[in-house]
């Protein structure tokens, strides 16, 4: 056991940990030269195409350092606020972290806020300032930032290069010097906590799991404690590029476990697995539950679909915990899903994976938050689907959820920040100059308004060089009001929106002239409006299509052209009477891009 190190790598989006990672697999001769590609640990198509890291993703790697072999576990980790959760299941299972910094950007919100998870579960940080190979790199500077955020010596921070593999040799030094081998009792009885999970169609379903205390040998018959199921492990190992069977997986080890299980429901992350014989007296803490911060409803697009649907749903959230999902219908849609996700990106993925994993065309609705709505009865009742808020005259109050978000920006951006923050009912809270020309701004905001398009303006504003990071920290009373889309008179359920009183009008009209330019022309004259209650607040009308009837009446006299305009308007009205508006996908997500 003490040649054994789990290390994670935590950092800011694109500072460089899957190029780093590679550089380990490489000086470790884990990946030979022939099988090594850019980001080896990302394999999905998605996080190649983005550059960006979805899933978190573990890997042994065998090290020889002054004559003594070490094995070391290395779990690489996103970057992106949306997966945060990956960041804190894969800190649960390590010692140590490297806390990776771009030596050319410094310090950035994310940088600190996974600096803070990994505190909490008393990681030994080693920092590495990484991409030294830029001209534009600043290692004073940075070196002086990470010194004044951690509190280690200067002489404790390494200088590396994902790029050239400048300083690697260091770093897995550092490691094996720094970070603490696991504690665990070898002769307890099995305590393992499963940190993931996939789904292979022809094995079922694959645990990687950490062990704690005791081992695991291959054919124990075993117990996941939290769903009391008991298994045979018929397979156990450890995870290499590709998995290797073992016969036995010890303590402070990570490995996986096929054991057959079909159903998805039988696999939690965060579960404990012991022994059926010889059960451990209690299950692993500190494992916190996913708190999904934006919800939307999928509907399949053919609603025959809806239980392949649901097979894709259960086999996503093996692979990626944080989706949470229940059944719902909608009148406009059918037969669905109600989703949280963590953001807006998180959706976005999520939605594509269905699309190429399984082949599912799916259509999602706007994207809202919860909220606390109380009645003049005085209930208190959750509301995650604006169709499901009480007629407001039994609602006394609507609360809503509030963030504090933190914003690290360069000095020059602080005013368009500020504004744009205050136009989305931001509060600036505190403004702490970081560097003579880095700020670090902290805003209380209601979620709901970073939802949509916060993070892409933001962005805009900064020029790309503001960085940021949220927490929840409660509801406030807030005046909202329920604005509903009516398509000739007809309510349509999946375009409902909960938004602030201010904001209703000018939202209102934007989406009816979004929705005008989307639907089709039909034969009559369809009214889009908006209203709050009964109130109409807004009027788009998309003009019928008309055949020109009067053009066989040539001379002759006024009454033959009015008589065939009379019985046009008559045939209008009918079909006016019968006829259905048909929505594009395109309008659902229309009222995402109102700007």
């Amino acid at each position: 056991m003490k040649h054994i190190r789990n290390f994670c790598i935590i950092a800011h989006i694109d500072h460089g940990k899957s190029t780093l990672a590679d550089r380990l697999l490489q000086q470790t001769g884990t990946v030979s030269d022939r099988e090594l590609k850019e980001q080896t640990l990302d394999d999905m198509d998605l996080e190649r195409e983005r550059g960006i890291t979805i899933k978190s993703h573990a890997i042994q790697m065998n090290y020889q350092h002054e004559g003594q072999d070490y094995v070391l576990n290395l779990i690489d980790t996103p970057g992106h606020v949306d997966f945060s959760y990956e960041v804190s299941r894969s800190i649960a299972a390590c010692e140590g972290a490297l806390l990776i910094v771009d030596a050319s950007q410094g310090i950035q919100a994310q940088t600190i806020s996974n600096l803070y998870l990994a505190l909490e579960h008393d990681l030994e940080i080693i920092p590495v300032l990484n991409k030294m190979d830029l001209p534009s790199a600043m290692p004073e500077e940075v070196t002086d930032q990470i010194v004044d955020l951690i509190g280690c010596d200067p002489e404790e921070v390494l200088a590396a290069s994902g790029k050239t593999g400048l300083g690697v040799d260091k770093v897995l030094e550092a490691i094996i010097s720094r970070v603490p081998a696991p504690s665990g009792d070898p002769k307890a009885p099995l305590q393992a906590l499963i940190f993931d999970s996939v789904f292979n169609p022809f094995r079922g379903i694959i645990a990687y799991f950490r062990v704690l205390n005791g081992q695991m040998r291959a054919k124990d018959l075993v117990k996941f404690v939290n769903t009391a199921k008991e298994y045979t492990a018929d397979e156990i190992g450890v995870l290499r590029l590709t998995p290797e069977k073992r016969n036995v997986v010890e303590t402070g080890d990570v490995g996986y476990i096929i054991s057959g299980i079909k159903q998805a429901r039988e696999v939690k992350v965060g579960d404990t697995i012991t022994h059926v014989d010889r059960s451990c007296e209690d299950a692993i803490q500190g494992f916190e539950d996913v708190k999904p911060m934006v919800f939307a409803g999928i509907y399949p697009v053919d609603t025959d679909d809806y239980e392949e649907l649901r097979d894709a749903m259960d086999k996503l959230q093996l692979n990626d915990a944080s989706l949470t999902f229940e059944p719902e219908s909608s009148a406009a849609l059918g037969f669905g899903f109600r989703c949280g996700f963590l953001g807006m990106l998180h959706m976005e993925i999520i939605q594509e994976r269905l699309e190429r994993e399984f082949d599912m065309t799916v259509i999602t609705t706007v994207p809202n938050v919860s909220y606390f709505a109380h009645t003049t009865k005085g209930e208190e009742m959750v509301v995650n689907n604006p169709s499901d808020l009480p007629d407001p005259s039994q609602l006394s109050a609507v609360e809503e959820p509030f963030i504090k978000a933190q914003i690290i920006t360069k000095s020059e951006y602080i005013g368009a920040i500020m504004s744009l923050c205050i136009e989305k009912r931001g509060v600036l809270n505190n403004q702490v100059y970081l560097t003579t020309d880095r700020v670090e701004l902290t805003f209380d905001m209601p979620l709901a308004e970073i939802v949509f398009d916060f993070y892409d303006r933001l962005k805009t504003v900064s020029r790309g060089y503001a960085s940021f990071d949220y927490h929840p920290f409660g509801y406030q009373k807030s005046s909202l009001v329920k604005m509903d889309i009516l398509l000739n008179g007809d309510q349509v359920d999946a375009l409902s929106a909960l938004i602030h009183r201010d904001n209703a009008y000018e939202f209102g009209k934007k989406i009816c002239q979004k929705l005008r330019e989307l639907i089709p022309r039909q034969q009559f004259d369809i009214a889009i409006q908006a209203a709050i209650g009964s109130k109409i607040i807004a009027r788009e009308t998309v003009k019928a299509v008309r055949k020109d009837v009067t053009a066989k009446c040539y001379g002759g006299d006024i009454s033959r052209k009015r008589k065939l305009l009379e019985k046009q308007k008559k045939g209008k009205k009918r079909m006016r009477q019968v006829g259905n508006v048909e929505i594009p996908q395109k309008a659902f997500m229309a009222v995402l891009q109102l700007d």
